[in-house]
This record gives structure tokens, sequence and C-alpha cells, in this order.
């Protein structure tokens, strides 16, 4: 059976399914703007109700192959709850599901291994305040010390420890992640991080000496982010985003 040709629309409720289709599209968007790692990383987002339920990807395809059928929908440990002709990485789920477990708010967890997320994270001070982008992030950013691939289920309280309530996690050596109570905003978070890094290394390789932004600015960003910020994931970013990939591929909402 071909991936467009497997649907289970009718097999799930419409609040699942509208849950579905956001998600294959921050998928096929990540990997729009380049930030996919092959079949490997992975956006999880938990389903409405008091089960702990989680779609994620298909271990195997690649970002901009997934639909919202073909995503796979699993418990806090990583096993399938629904039937299924897709395997998950179990391996892939640890960090996904140590964020989900501690945070109420963790309806979406979306993480990379961008280059420029990458090589930022491995600079001993991190996300420099450098440009508009950055204050945003600043205000709300957490780094998680490397460990090696995230397989250990000890490191699992170490990492929520450092996470604590922020939106934006550096992992140190390693990439990103953002936490968001909805999809659309965890990719807006995903692309602010994302730029504020592609523009520190630029403004780096110019060799000129950086203008740091004043800490006051930076102290009220938290405030200015929510008003800035305030619905335009869901309400004017995220459909114009969807309308983007509706004229590339639809094939994202079978």
């Amino acid at each position: 059976m071909s991936i467009s040709n497997y649907s289970i629309q009718s097999q799930v409720s419409e609040i699942e399914w509208q849950q579905r289709v956001n998600l294959a599209a921050c998928y096929r968007l990540v990997a729009l703007y380049g930030w996919d790692d092959l079949i490997f990383t992975h956006i999880s987002a938990r389903l409405p109700g008091a089960e702990h339920h989680f779609l994620i990807n298909p271990y195997g395809m690649l970002f901009d192959e997934i639909t919202a059928s073909s995503l796979v929908k699993v418990d806090l440990e990583g096993k399938k709850v629904m039937e299924s002709p897709y395997e998950i990485n179990p391996a892939g789920f640890t960090i996904h599901s140590a964020i989900h477990s501690a945070r109420e708010d963790a309806k979406c967890v979306l993480h990379t291994h961008s280059v420029n997320g990458v090589a930022v994270s491995a600079q001993k001070e991190g996300v420099l305040p450098v440009s508009q982008q950055s204050i945003f992030v600043l205000s709300s950013l957490a780094y998680h010390n490397y460990e090696g691939v995230a397989l250990n289920e000890e490191e699992k309280p170490r990492l929520v420890n450092d996470l604590g309530d922020k939106n934006f996690f550096m992992l140190r050596n390693h990439g990103l992640i953002t936490v968001a109570d909805n999809i659309p905003d965890a990719f807006l978070f995903m692309y602010i991080f994302e730029s504020a890094c592609m523009i520190q290394l630029r403004a780096q390789s110019g060799g000129g000496e950086l203008i740091p932004i004043d800490p006051r600015i930076i102290a009220g960003a938290k405030m200015q982010a929510k008003q800035v910020t305030r619905g335009v994931g869901g309400q004017l970013a995220w459909p114009a985003l969807l309308r983007k990939l509706d004229k590339i591929d639809p094939s994202y909402k079978a």
C-alpha cells in the first residue's frame, strides 16, 4: 500500500484528524525550511482527551513524505495504541515523552538537528543577544548539557529539570527544541529560534565587533513576546503556511 492511498480519516474523531493534519503539515514545513535531518528527529503532539496519547512520525519516512494518516498514535511509553502498518523509533521518543509527562502545557514538542542550531549549541555562550529574534528566545531559554545519544532513561529527570517552564530549549552539541501548547506556536517558536541562530552565525562570520542588545530590553522581552506573538501562530501565520503547502503539495492532508 502506498502512503498516498492509506487513509484513516474515517477511523478517528474530527478533533484527532485536525491534529493529525496540523502535525503532518508541521513535518512538511520543517523539511521545506531545511531543518530536517533525513529520517531523524521528531515532532510529537498530544491528542485531546484524558488519555496520554500522542502522535509521532513513522520511522523511516522523510519529513516531506509524512501524511496525517501515516502518523502513529502511541502512549507515553512509545507503544502503539492504534493499529498502524508503520513503526516508530521508541528511542527517539525518549526526550519527547519526558517533556510531555512533565509539562501539561507541552502539547507539541518540536526537535531539530539543524546546522545552525547545532552550531550555536556548540558555542560556550549559546544564544547571544545580537538580534531582535534573539531577545524572544532569550526571554524563555534553557540549556541541557550533552550526555550522548538520548537513549538513557536516567537522563530524563535531568533534562526535565533543565527545561523547567521554558519554551526554547537548547541541547548542547545536539540541537534545538521548542515546546508549546499547540502545533502552530511550536513551529513559530522554532522559526524564531532557527532565525536567531542563523543571524548569530552570520554576524560572527563578518569579523566585526558585535553590538549586544541592552539587557533591560531582554528583561522586558517576555511580555513583548506575548503581545507580538499572541494569535500569530494560530490565526495568521499558520493558515498562511498551510496555503503555502497546499500550493506545493497538499498530500500531507491524506
